[in-house]
C-alpha cells in the first residue's frame, strides 16, 4: 500500500493528519520490539503543542490605571497606565511526535529518536529553527537521529536545512528538495581525528510509494534496520484510511 497525501483532498477531507501523527509512535515502538536487542527500549512520545492566546481586546479595553496598596492599607493610584514596551509574541509550544530508544544498560542513555514532523515543525521560520535545534542537540549528545517527513504542505524539507546549517549538503536532494523524506543522521568520532563527523542516510519519499526502510544506530557499532511500512499500514488500517 502507498503512502497517502494526509494534507490535501481527498483524504484530508475524512481523516485529519494529527490522528495518523498521534497513532503512529505506538507502531513503531511495536515494531521496534521484535528489532531491538536486550537492553533497549523504546517509547512513545506525543506532544501536540496548543497556540497560545490572550484576548487582547479585553486587554485594549481595560483603561483603568494600575493600583498598588500603600504602606497603611489603602490604593495608591500610579500616575500613568502607559505600557513600557507591546511586542507581537508567538508563544505557542512546539510539536512532538517521536520514538525514543534508551539503551537500559547505561542507566536509560537514549541512544535514538525518531520525529515525525508535523506541519507545525515547518510552517514558519522560527518552528523550523526549533526543530532543527533540537536534532542538532540530539546529534551533539550522540544520539541517532531518524527524521520522517511525509507532510506535503508546507513544503520546506528539514534534513535538507539542517545540512545548510552546517555547511553542507545532499547531492541526493532535488533542486528545490522534494518535500517528504526520511533520513537518519548520527554523528561520530573517528580515530585520529579532533572533530566529529556526520553520518546521513536519505531516502526520497513520494505520495503513491512504499515508505523506505532506515538504519537506526543504538551505538557506533551496533544498528538495525527499522522499516516504516508495516507501522504506517497498521495505523491507516486502524483509522480506516483507505
Amino acid at each position: 500500500m502507498p503512502l497517502r497525501d494526509h494534507f490535501r483532498s481527498p483524504v484530508n477531507d475524512k481523516h485529519r493528519w494529527d490522528a495518523v501523527h498521534g497513532q503512529w509512535p505506538g507502531e513503531i515502538v511495536r515494531t521496534l520490539f521484535d528489532l531491538l536487542p536486550p537492553g533497549f527500549q523504546a517509547e512513545p512520545k506525543v506532544y501536540h503543542g496548543a497556540p497560545f492566546e490572550v484576548d487582547v481586546a479585553m486587554i485594549e479595553d481595560d483603561d483603568r490605571p494600575p493600583s498598588t496598596a500603600d504602606a497603611g492599607g489603602g490604593t495608591a493610584t500610579l500616575t500613568t497606565s502607559e505600557t513600557v514596551l507591546t511586542l507581537d509574541a508567538d508563544l505557542s509550544e512546539f510539536d512532538e511526535y517521536e520514538v525514543r530508544v534508551y539503551d537500559e544498560r547505561r542507566e536509560r542513555t537514549l541512544v535514538a529518536a525518531i520525529e515525525l514532523v508535523s506541519p507545525a515543525n515547518k510552517d514558519r521560520p522560527e518552528a523550523r529553527e526549533q526543530f532543527l535545534g533540537k536534532a542538532a542537540a540530539l546529534l551533539r549528545q550522540d544520539v541517532c537521529v531518524v527524521v520522517v517527513d511525509i507532510v506535503t504542505v508546507p513544503q520546506a524539507n528539514l534534513y535538507a536545512q539542517l545540512l545548510a546549517r552546517i555547511g553542507q549538503s545532499d547531492p541526493r536532494l532535488s533542486d528545490p528538495p522534494q518535500p517528504s523524506s526520511a533520513a537518519t543522521l548520527r554523528s561520530r568520532r573517528p580515530p585520529k581525528k579532533r572533530r566529529a563527523v556526520l553520518d546521513a542516510w536519505f531516502f526520497p519519499m513520494a505520495v503513491g510509494e512504499p515508505l523506505p526502510a532506515v538504519p537506526l544506530w543504538l551505538s557506533p557499532d551496533l544498528r538495525i534496520t527499522l522499516p516504516l511500512e508495516p507501522s504506517y499500514q497498521e495505523v491507516c488500517r486502524l483509522l480506516r484510511i483507505g
